[in-house]
């Protein structure tokens, strides 16, 4: 296990939070030389609550980044259309295709990184077979005798 000097670690945070805000995923950032790996990063946040609340923030901006980062590939059209050799003007349905997998790619990846805000948003409605309010009955064995003082409502 490397030690880092505290000038060494705060260098090293203030770098990986930068980058992280911008929405380069950790394992990405932890790959260079000069930082700590993941794991170590890990443990400095969970024994350091102010950096563990660093990191938090860090991470959902750079959510947001990728986010945003969504909205300009989408609106990127530039390259919707190609030239053909003889000028005539076509669909690019390559670039087209590949926006497409580079957003739907980042938005799954937002949706399992940040379900709360970015995941869709699931609701259970129980009913009964006609649509109407469930009936809950309660069936209590036929030797059952209620507890003394109890109100059986009757």
């Amino acid at each position: 296990m490397n030690a880092y000097s505290a000038e060494a670690r705060e260098k090293i945070a203030k770098e990986i939070l930068e980058r992280l805000a911008k929405g380069e995923p950790l394992a990405a950032i932890c790959r260079d030389d000069f930082l700590c790996n993941a794991e170590t990063w890990r443990n400095w946040c969970k024994d350091d609550e102010t950096l563990g609340i660093a990191y938090a923030r860090a991470r959902e901006d750079g959510f947001d980044a990728i986010a945003l980062e969504c909205l300009e590939i989408a609106d990127e059209t530039s390259r919707d259309t190609k030239t053909t050799k003889d000028g005539a003007e076509i669909c690019n349905s390559e670039w087209i295709s590949r926006s497409k997998l580079r957003v739907e790619t980042r938005l799954k990846l937002l949706a399992k990184w940040d379900p709360k805000r970015y995941g869709e948003r699931i609701q259970n409605e129980h009913s009964s077979p006609d649509g109407g309010p469930l009936k809950i009955e309660y069936v209590l064995p036929a030797n059952h005798k209620p507890e003394e003082g109890y109100d059986s409502g009757e």
